[in-house]
């Protein structure tokens, strides 16, 4: 049992910083973490605050690069190809005061895989996790796995002994409601420490002046006040005001407003995320149409009609104001599998999208509800609101239902919705990521973010052998043999992909990272 520091001794090293070099960063963007547990939530949001508190075995760094983390080296065992060996790295201290070991290691791993966590798909080819000493940890996957690193960089690392005392040995049930004491405290080995928590007001947080890398990063900043605003011009006037020196989710129709300002700027990058709708075309009939005992989108048919009805260019020109890139697949140009040619399939011809309505039988059209959030994309309720009346062209009547992000996301998880807009970014950088969450038949441990209803054995074999599958020429066949499925069968509508506007004071230094997931420890503050 490891020696766990007082609440008091933390709250008295905390009170005794020193006030020099001390700079806040007061951050905002549109919409709040939705839980601090670790493993609960697998949203970008949410994951870029807990980075700021909690780590991973490994991190990507602002060119997408590995970099080490809590693990200091990582390879395949010389004597196993199943086996990939991490060295930890030592005298690494939780923020209580408590020792990282691979005890921690081992039980954060086993707690990611819980079936309430929604990291689970990146680790359902692990077959083990074992310590080998205090800093070594061994991963046995079911055979062969070369990218197994590529799946780790969100899975963090929670303090054994922490978890247990508090009562947080089980993820969140986020999509039932539960709290836990992980879901509002924080004991992680990061660069920053959780000072106080008020979802959906503030996060504040405070440097941790014991970090094991306060050495090698600039750790610049001394206090992140974290306020999410939802209102677009209210954010604007924050950054405005200087009541806030860092925006995310900057609004488009302001990036010229901004830049003019002295002493502000917007600095601005291609992001890996694509924007798109979902259709479930699994059910035997839906519950948000007028459709009597059948479901229209079980037609494919109809599906592409959709499609061809949304106007890209116009979304990109009225509704982005150029931020954006019209997209014809839901991987981004970043992603191993992505090809040009796929990426321009999608166009615009009402006139063909009411032949194939009037085909599939639905001449007169159908209604439908639109689930959109309003919190969590860029102008994603704008978008929605292109697309009511673009649908509207071919019959297609929309009723768009807009909500917070913490309300919209279980729609999806839980089977709830029919129509939907999700977006989906890929810090693995390979199509196994976007297959396992969206296009892979819903089970306990792979699909669950696929509201879809698609569900097909071939497909679903094939996206299992991904993961071991070390011929690389063939891997790529089947990755895009896969692709060909989700394209012709117009599983999702892709929409756009998303540009990155990060707003902020001149003092302020970092360059934009397309995972849109800032590490602070890494601003300047000139």
């Amino acid at each position: 049992m490891k020696t766990t520091a007082s609440i008091l001794a933390l709250t008295a090293f905390v009170g005794s910083m020193s006030a020099a070099g001390a700079e806040t960063l007061n951050w905002a963007r549109a919409g709040d973490a939705l839980t601090l547990d670790p493993h609960a939530q697998n949203e970008g949001p949410t994951h870029t605050v807990r980075h700021q508190m909690y780590e991973p075995l490994i991190i990507r760094d602002q060119t997408g690069a590995f970099e080490a983390a809590l693990a200091t080296s990582w390879a395949p065992s010389e004597s196993n190809p199943n086996v990939w060996v991490f060295k930890l790295r030592e005298g690494v201290k939780f923020h209580d005061g408590a020792d990282f070991t691979a005890e921690d290691v081992v039980f954060s791993y086993k707690r990611a895989t819980h079936e309430n966590s929604d990291m689970k798909e990146l680790l359902n080819s692990i077959k083990e996790v074992r310590a080998v000493d205090d800093y070594t940890v061994e991963i046995e996957t079911n055979g062969p796995n070369p990218i197994l690193p590529s799946n780790l960089t969100d899975i963090f690392i929670m303090d054994k002994d922490w978890a247990e005392a508090n009562d947080s040995v089980q993820v969140q049930d986020f999509e039932g409601g539960e709290i836990t004491f992980a879901t509002t405290n924080v004991n992680g080995t990061g660069a920053y420490i959780l000072e106080s928590r008020e979802p959906d007001v503030k996060t504040v947080m405070v440097r941790n002046e014991n970090y094991w890398g306060k050495d090698q990063f600039p750790m610049e900043v001394s206090k992140i006040v974290y306020t999410p605003i939802q209102n677009a011009a209210t954010r604007v006037a924050a950054l405005l005001s200087g009541e806030v020196n860092f925006l995310q989710d900057m609004p488009v129709q302001d990036i010229n407003r901004v830049n003019s300002v002295n002493g502000l700027t917007v600095k601005k990058a291609p992001q890996n995320r694509v924007i798109f709708f979902g259709m479930n075309q699994g059910a035997q009939d839906l519950d948000s149409d007028n459709v009597d005992g059948k479901n229209p989108l079980s037609d494919v048919r109809v599906r592409k009609a959709m499609s061809m009805a949304i106007n890209r260019d116009a979304i990109q020109k009225v509704v982005m104001r150029d931020q954006s890139e019209p997209a014809g697949m839901i991987a981004p140009p970043f992603v191993n599998g992505w090809t040009a040619a796929m990426d321009s399939e999608s166009s615009t011809n009402v006139e063909a999208a009411k032949e194939l309505m009037k085909e599939a039988g639905y001449a007169d059209g159908f209604s439908i509800r639109l689930d959109c959030p309003n919190d969590r994309y860029v102008n994603d309720e704008a978008i929605c609101q292109a697309a009511v009346g673009m649908l509207g062209q071919i019959g297609v009547n929309v009723n768009l239902d807009a909500k917070p992000k913490a309300q919209h996301f279980p729609l999806i998880t839980d089977g709830k919705t029919d129509f939907y807009m999700l977006g989906w970014g890929v810090p693995t950088y390979d199509s196994e990521y976007i297959f396992n969450f969206l296009v892979h038949g819903r089970e306990s441990d792979i699909g669950t973010w696929n509201g879809t209803g698609f569900n097909n054995a071939e497909v679903n074999a094939k996206i299992k052998t991904l993961p071991s599958n070390t011929n690389l020429e063939q891997r790529n066949a089947d990755i895009a043999s896969i692709w060909r499925v989700v394209q012709d069968e117009q599983l999702y509508i892709p929409i756009h992909h998303q540009v990155l506007n990060w707003g902020m004071a001149s003092n302020v230094g970092i360059s934009v990272d397309p995972e849109d997931k800032p590490v602070v420890k890494y601003f300047t503050m000139k």
